[in-house]
């Protein structure tokens, strides 16, 4: 009989739970009802012995598979993203590939500069390697290139300044040719590189296109649309789509000539994109400071640096969100009408971690914004959303982007230290189980914080005889504030997070050992 179990957190079918042990007993049980006159079975040097292992172990096998088969055939118990994407497919539902983080760049040149530098699409900073983490390269990605007239600009200490230079991380891949065409029917063709930076920007303006693909008879250039699916292509129309296995491999595919038309025989066929996206990219303030590809800043003697640090980067869309989201955006029918249509949609477009809709005006939603990480919405972030929204919007509906209010929280607690602990370790592990509190994963709008949380936390460590916190609050309340009746009530539009720069609250908790070893 099937049983319903737990596999790495997730649910699991176990159809026969029959193992190699349970069959070889199950034989064995057997055998005195149905030949008594063997009497040798548990013999291991027997001959039927090893029969009824080989038996018992191919039927293990069997077991496998045919619990796996159970698994994989369910969104909710599937184990493998392969079976995800393939379930999800039907639905029309992609998972996200990872977000690329953004980052508004502020260039200086000398004073003496009066040339017109023209910043082009794939002109390349970094961030200085460390002996622990490599660099992480960022660009310029819009496809309309920015020209600066230094001779217009104002000189102030010996230098002139350009602020908000929009780029993002990530790596651009020029005109890699994918193949000649052959003339038939559903062609494929992979791409070189894996982590494609692939998100949909609906049909409006795009500022950056993530993929080019352009095809080449004769010097006659066209280039292809990128589309959802194929099923609604006509005849003859350039369309192509790009599916992404459970590898991160991407592959461009055309259509069959009824749906979407056929690259004719002898095209050859090229494409641009961009590589990267993840968790790397959200670097800290003043790190990008290195000019990595753009030669025409390095001769007037450029300098960058990025004021901010670098938000809205996050990794590939994990199996349990695809599971837990993918239903709503089914539900919204890619339309977006109701607040919860609207909040679904904006979830699904990579590089937004958080996000709450609210009709401000009887024509006019705002869509509270947290980027992937944390942190503020770009001006790269806002215009791609918005661009995305184009097509999904009522035509009469106007849509804003804004930043949530993050509150830091105060915590001071006063720990009694085990005599054969470390207070340095213990204090270490205080400071992390309050930042695992209020982790950006772990919170959420209009949240409740609960004293008594902190306290369980804290107390759950080992090494930990007792715990004091005489300090809670909010970062605009009075210090040594705790609130009386144990808990933080936080705004529609706020969402809690660890104070940062602070000496002594680092990660979000200042600890005081007292008793044992100091």
């Amino acid at each position: 009989m099937a049983e319903i179990k737990k596999t790495d957190g997730r649910t699991a079918v176990d159809y026969m739970a029959r193992d190699y042990d349970s069959l070889l007993k199950s034989m064995q049980d057997l055998i005195p009802t149905k030949l008594p006159e063997w009497k040798e079975y548990e013999n291991e040097a027997d001959f039927g012995r090893v029969l009824l292992e080989l038996f018992a172990h191919m039927g293990d096998i069997l077991s496998y598979y045919q619990d796996r088969a159970v698994n994989e055939s369910f969104l909710n118990t599937a184990q493998t993203r392969r079976s995800i994407i393939q379930h999800l497919r039907l639905i029309g539902y992609k998972l996200a590939t990872a977000a690329p983080a953004s980052a508004a760049l502020t260039l200086t040149v000398p004073e003496a500069c009066n040339d017109i530098i023209t910043l082009q699409k794939g002109d390349a900073f970094a961030t200085k390697s460390q002996q622990d983490s490599p660099s992480v390269r960022f660009e310029y990605t819009r496809e309309v290139a920015m020209e600066i007239d230094c001779s217009t600009l104002t000189a102030s200490g010996g230098k002139k300044t350009i602020e908000n230079i929009p780029i993002e991380e990530g790596l651009l891949v020029e005109d890699e040719i994918l193949g000649v065409s052959d003339g038939r029917a559903n062609q494929r063709y992979p791409l070189t590189h894996a982590s494609l930076i692939l998100r949909s920007l609906g049909q409006g303006q795009q500022i950056q296109k993530d993929v080019i693909v352009l095809s080449d008879l004769g010097g006659v250039i066209d280039e292809w649309r990128l589309q959802d699916s194929l099923s609604f292509s006509r005849e003859g129309q350039q369309d192509y789509i790009i599916e992404i296995d459970e590898h991160d491999q991407a592959t461009v595919t055309f259509g069959d000539g009824d749906f979407g038309a056929i690259p004719a025989p002898g095209t050859e066929i090229r494409v641009t994109y961009r590589i990267g996206g993840g968790l790397k990219g959200n670097v800290l303030a003043g790190s990008i400071q290195t000019i990595v590809d753009a030669p025409q800043l390095t001769l007037v003697g450029a300098k960058v640096t990025n004021p901010g640090a670098a938000t809205g980067g996050a990794e590939r869309e994990t199996i349990a969100d695809a599971v837990r989201h993918a239903p709503s955006v089914f539900r919204s029918l890619k339309r977006a009408v109701t607040q919860d249509d609207y909040e679904a949609l904006a979830l699904e477009f990579t590089g937004v971690g958080k996000v709450r809709a609210e009709g401000t005006n009887w024509n006019t939603v705002t869509l509270f914004i947290a980027p992937q990480g944390g942190g503020h919405v770009s001006d790269v972030l806002e215009a791609n959303l918005l661009a995305y929204f184009e097509d999904k919007r009522p035509v009469s509906t106007l849509i804003e982007i804004q930043d949530v209010d993050y509150v830091q929280i105060y915590v001071t607690a006063e720990v009694d230290v085990e005599s054969y602990y470390s207070a340095d370790e213990i204090k270490e592990k205080v400071q992390d189980a309050v930042a695992a509190l209020l982790a950006f994963d772990a919170v959420d709008f209009a949240q409740i914080l609960y004293l008594s949380k902190f306290y369980e936390a804290i107390e759950a460590i080992d090494g930990v005889k007792g715990v004091n916190i005489s300090e809670f609050r909010r970062v605009d309340e009075a210090a040594a504030t705790i609130h009386v009746d144990g808990k933080i009530v936080l705004g529609s539009n706020e969402i809690p997070e660890i104070p940062a720069g602070e000496t002594d609250y680092t990660k979000g908790a200042k600890v005081r050992t007292s008793g044992g070893s100091q």
